[in-house]
């Protein structure tokens, strides 16, 4: 586990005192060495900021003011054209999407079709997207999306995602020379994000044997990897010789990933905030710089206090990881019989009993951006003071899944 710099929950709580709990802060810091780190991993390639790890329209801005930053990568359709029609000019949507509204939108607006690249990985997904239009004659910006995952013993073992169906790279090439041939598309990119290496922690604690055959397997997935993406951006350079990016990565394998000579950049998002799942790499070490707040409220028995909220789970498949950690004061601890609950969350431990009602306890989420889906602002910390308060996407209106 990330251990807090000594003086961080009195600077935080300093910083705060004139707040009510719950909250959530970002400390501009932390997120500035930690976009400065990203930089330095990604070795000269752009990095193109993976939005839905951030779901904040001014740090977006902040980080893409940054030398090394360039684009978004977006995870809806309609949070597309929303930061298209805000003023950023470089989106790509790393999901297909069903969204006609929307691909009405894409379709019938210049400036939008110029601004933003959608992800294809099926014909059919060119036959919604026609079916949409609604009379829009834009030409539409494609991505391809290439599998990564690692096949093993024939294809019988999987590692990785199951995203798209377009694992070899003649099938890319096939599916780039049917958007060629299709009026109103371009094919502009390829995408390949290999969330087997860039999304699992290879440190676990307490498990030196499966972190040791994690980094087996994401030794072997990187160099598979390395050589089939290549054959695949030759195999579609052949068919667009124009193509103006090849995507990879992602904030776990950022120095990897730029290593190989087919990718123009790299994907990342997580890095900025550095949320507990990202405490498990030896790749590298970011620094803590979201964190969410919550007021004690009770006062149980010895050695344990009661905290409001705080039931904050991640996404993917269910475990005590995907659990939000209680951070500062250090060595507090969820009641296994309760764990993080919706409306109330007892902790224990020995801190407990210097924690009085109405102390705050700070947590780390288990993933980046899904903090944002639960506050409508994030408190800019600098030092010990608050400079700045600042939507989220939630506090703009903006839900979009």
């Amino acid at each position: 586990m990330n251990l807090p710099a000594s003086g961080d929950r009195a600077r935080y709580d300093r910083a705060t005192a004139h707040l009510d709990a719950p909250l959530a802060i970002v400390d501009l810091a932390a997120f500035d060495a930690n976009a400065d780190d990203l930089v330095r991993r990604a070795a000269g390639k752009p990095i193109r900021v993976a939005s839905k790890s951030v779901r904040c329209r001014t740090l977006l801005e902040r980080v893409l003011a940054r030398p090394g930053f360039a684009g978004i990568m977006s995870y809806t359709l309609a949070e597309s054209i929303w930061l298209a029609r805000s003023g950023f000019e470089d989106v790509l949507l790393a999901y297909p999407s069903a969204d006609r509204t929307g691909f009405a939108e894409l379709a019938g607006d210049p400036k939008l079709a110029a601004a933003v690249t959608v992800m294809v990985d099926d014909p059919a997904q060119l036959e919604l997207i026609d079916g949409s239009r609604d009379g829009g004659t834009q030409e539409i910006r494609v991505c391809l999306e290439l599998d990564t995952a690692l096949q093993l013993l024939g294809g019988k073992v999987r590692v990785g995602a199951r995203r798209s169906p377009l694992r070899e790279p003649s099938r890319l090439a096939d599916l780039a020379r049917t958007v060629s041939a299709r009026p109103g598309f371009r094919v502009v990119g390829i995408m390949g994000y290999e969330g087997h290496v860039a999304g699992v922690g290879d440190s676990i604690a307490g498990r030196p044997l499966r972190s040791r055959a994690i980094r087996l397997m994401q030794a072997a997935a990187r160099k598979e990897l390395a050589a089939r993406r290549a054959e695949a951006v030759r195999a579609v350079r052949a068919v667009v010789p124009d193509l103006e990016f090849v995507n990879g990565g992602g904030t776990g394998s950022v120095q990897q990933t730029a290593a190989e000579d087919a990718v123009t950049e790299i994907a990342a998002g997580s890095g900025l905030y550095v949320p507990r799942l990202f405490d498990n790499y030896t790749s590298f070490r970011g620094l803590p710089a979201a964190l969410f707040a919550q007021p004690v409220v009770r006062r149980p028995g010895v050695g344990v206090v009661t905290v409001l909220g705080g039931g904050y789970p991640a996404s993917g498949a269910a475990g005590a990881d995907r659990l939000p950690v209680p951070y500062l004061p250090q060595g507090l601890r969820y009641d296994p019989q309760e764990g993080a609950g919706e409306v109330q969350t007892p902790l224990l431990g020995s801190p407990a009993d210097d924690l009085l009602i109405g102390d705050r306890v700070w947590f780390r989420h288990a993933k980046a951006g899904e903090l944002c889906e639960r506050f409508d602002a994030l408190h800019l910390i600098e030092g010990d003071r608050v400079t700045a308060t600042v939507p989220t996407y939630r506090g703009e209106g903006r839900t979009f899944l």
